[in-house]
């Protein structure tokens, strides 16, 4: 006897006004994620209801039909219709899809929409969006339509660009989404599968090491060459530019290095047409210069152009301006655009300041050139005042063996070096045997070079007597004012203190300093000749002592406004750090070295943070005079500094090992922006 089977029956569908309908209190869905009902109720009334709304009955007393229906599943399709009836964009009655359910479970019903619904796979998603592009629309109406960024767009577009034969590598699980995100670095798809397969064997298949093959043979945007010549000056010669939308990328890569090195050489030529003008003898360019590229050369000591009145008046308003706009925005996350753009342009201005152009004697420069490169940060490094030795000027009496005349009437070309050394060697003497001659400066040069590395390399060997050459030179500064006699160009400066606030001279540190200066004063010899035998013959904890005194007498965690050093004041921290400095015991607030000088509120915040607010408001109704006083007696004792004098907290490493990290999946990737159809109507 054959069985039949039973005939799947379908709910009745129909069209029932919305005024008909009610939300029941059996949806599952408790939790708000995804589409916002705003941007719902926008996709409907651009493209209508896409999917129907699954109802019930509403029965009365005896089971009567009410002619109401309440939706247990699609709530919030529901709510974003009732949002356009009171916009006044959708009519009341206005007749809704339905399907119409009596049978089963309620809460079943809404549990089986949500959980039967099956997510696009990412890869479906791109391709959707590629369809919609091909269809004519843009990046930005693609994200307006469904309410995401236009970045998350492009990242989509940037996907399905990949290599079709990765893609169906990526649908089959055969590469994972970070793999196929790192080979978007490059538009190249032959490329894309040549590293593909060059990693079919490799052990390191990570996403930083796919981007780092992608890009070996670019420079990165943030190289010196890529800064100096433009990335915009770059592209409009015709350069493709290597981007990443997933990682940091610091403005990318650029791909045709002859390209850059040829618009780099450009615009360093033309830098070096201004210094014509200038009347140097010589000019030579170069992208960099290699090691020792100036050997052999005598360097001039220009003096530095000195600070016209204009000029200190327009530094004081600077520094005025910088001080205002730090002080006025020290709390905020994050500066406003025209701020931070006004930051730089200070910033940039005064740095100027701190490089005085240097002023050389015309008898000078007609017979010396000059070296124009690429500094490290990307600017036009220009080295003057080098003389070659065929131009010295003779000695009296002697002919003169420089091409032209002194005045610099005949000059040399611009000579252009891509990379290596622009140097040219001096004349040797001829082969004629006429008797022995002295060895030419070239020569002699080459010659104590070697000798130069070898004893580098052996005084590296020996670090005892590598610490007595450097408290050498220390010494040779800081006890006899000079370092012409030793061999180590280590020069020691120290900045004059004693100006820069009052009473610095008989503070407790500047008189602990001064003893033990002069105590070491009287334990070295007094000529300077004397000082290497005299070093050797201490034992080495003396010379241990001698070393840190000397060195400390550098040190120069002074704020000077026109010389700015962020790094130099970071690194006088560390050191504090290192050195357990605590300002507490040097230096306590007072009228007149802090509470005097500053506003009522800083008076305030200083007495709220070493004693409370119940202090503070013992003295917040004084006037400043007063208040400063009693907060002189507040503070006494506290250990209260303000910013300047406070070190920086240690930095803490954070505890990985044990850290919960919460995956999640990337923006563009969210199904709550997915291009289905499904994702439009939010199913519940």
């Amino acid at each position: 006897m054959t069985r039949t089977q039973p005939t799947v029956v379908l709910s009745q569908s129909q069209d029932i006004p919305f005024n008909k309908l009610v939300l029941s209190q059996a949806n599952v869905r408790r939790i708000k994620t995804g589409l916002s009902i705003e941007e719902l109720a926008e996709d409907i009334a651009r493209r209508g209801l896409l999917q129907s709304l699954s109802v019930r009955p509403v029965r009365g007393a005896g089971d009567a039909d009410t002619g109401v229906y309440e939706v247990p599943a699609g709530g919030r399709r529901f709510r974003a219709l009732e949002l356009l009836v009171k916009q006044k964009r959708m009519a009341k009655t206005q007749p809704v899809p339905c399907v119409v359910r009596e049978d089963g479970i309620a809460e079943e019903d809404s549990l089986a929409e949500n959980v039967q619904r099956l997510a696009l796979h990412p890869l479906d998603q791109f391709r959707a969006f590629q369809t919609l592009r091909d269809a004519g629309l843009g990046e930005e109406d693609i994200a307006a339509r469904f309410f995401i960024g236009a970045n998350v767009v492009k990242q989509r577009l940037k996907l399905v660009a990949v290599s079709p034969k990765l893609l169906d590598l990526y649908a089959a699980d055969e590469m994972t989404l970070e793999q196929l995100m790192a080979f978007t670095v490059t538009d190249d798809q032959a490329r894309q599968e040549q590293v593909w397969e060059g990693l079919a064997s490799a052990y390191n298949k990570e996403p930083y090491y796919i981007r780092r093959q992608l890009t070996e043979t670019a420079i990165r945007a943030s190289e010196k060459r890529a800064r100096f010549v433009g990335v915009a000056a770059y592209e409009a010669a015709g350069g493709i530019v290597m981007r990443d939308l997933f990682e940091q990328d610091n403005g990318g890569w650029l791909q045709d290095a002859a390209l850059l090195d040829r618009l780099a050489i450009a615009k360093l030529t033309s830098g070096a047409e201004t210094l014509r003008a200038e009347g140097w003898r010589w000019i030579e360019v170069a992208i960099e210069f290699s090691y020792g590229h100036a050997a052999g050369l005598r360097r001039l000591t220009g003096t530095t152009a000195e600070v016209s009145a204009d000029e200190q008046a327009r530094h004081e308003a600077l520094s005025e301006e910088f001080d205002r706009l730090n002080e006025e925005y020290a709390d905020a996350d994050e500066l406003p655009e025209e701020i931070a753009r006004r930051f730089d342009e200070l910033e940039a201005e005064l740095q100027t300041f701190t490089e005085r152009p240097e002023i050389y004697d015309p008898a000078d420069i007609a017979r010396a050139g000059a070296f124009v490169s690429i500094s490290n940060d990307g600017g036009l490094q220009i080295a003057r005042g080098y003389v070659r030795r065929e131009d010295e000027v003779a000695a009296e009496g002697e002919p003169g063996t420089a091409e032209g005349s002194a005045d610099g009437s005949t000059r040399r070309p611009i000579i252009i070096t891509v990379g290596g050394d622009a140097g040219s060697p001096d004349a040797e003497a001829g082969d004629e045997d006429d008797g022995i001659k002295p060895l030419s400066e070239r020569l002699i040069t080459e010659l104590t070079a070697h000798r130069t590395l070898a004893l580098r390399d052996a005084l590296a060997g020996d670090p005892e007597i590598a610490f007595a050459a450097a408290l050498h030179a220390l010494c040779l500064k800081a006890f006899y004012g000079s370092t012409v006699d030793s061999c180590l160009e280590i020069h020691a400066t120290s900045t004059a203190l004693l100006h820069q606030a009052p009473g610095l001279a008989e503070c407790d540190a500047a008189k602990a300093i001064d003893a033990r200066h002069d105590a070491w004063g009287k334990r070295l010899p007094e000529d300077s000749e004397d000082l290497w035998n005299a070093l050797i013959a201490l034992d080495a904890g003396s010379r241990a002592t001698l070393f840190a005194h000397c060195a400390a007498l550098t040190v120069n965690a002074v704020h000077d406004p026109y010389s700015r050093s962020p790094s130099r004041i970071a690194h006088a921290d560390r050191v504090g750090q290192a050195v357990g400095l605590d300002m507490a015991a040097h230096w306590t607030p007072t009228v007149e070295n802090y509470l005097g000088r500053v506003t009522k509120t800083r008076i305030l915040e200083a007495v709220r943070e070493a004693k409370g607010e119940a202090a503070a408001e013992l003295i917040d109704h004084l006037k400043k005079p007063e208040m400063a006083k009693e907060a002189e007696r507040l503070l006494a004792g506290t250990g209260w500094l303000p910013d300047p004098l406070r070190l920086p907290e240690l930095e803490v490493e954070a505890d990985v090992a044990g850290a919960i990290v919460e995956e999640s999946l990337p923006a563009f990737l969210d199904s709550d922006a997915a291009p289905a159809d499904a994702l439009a109507d939010a199913a519940e």
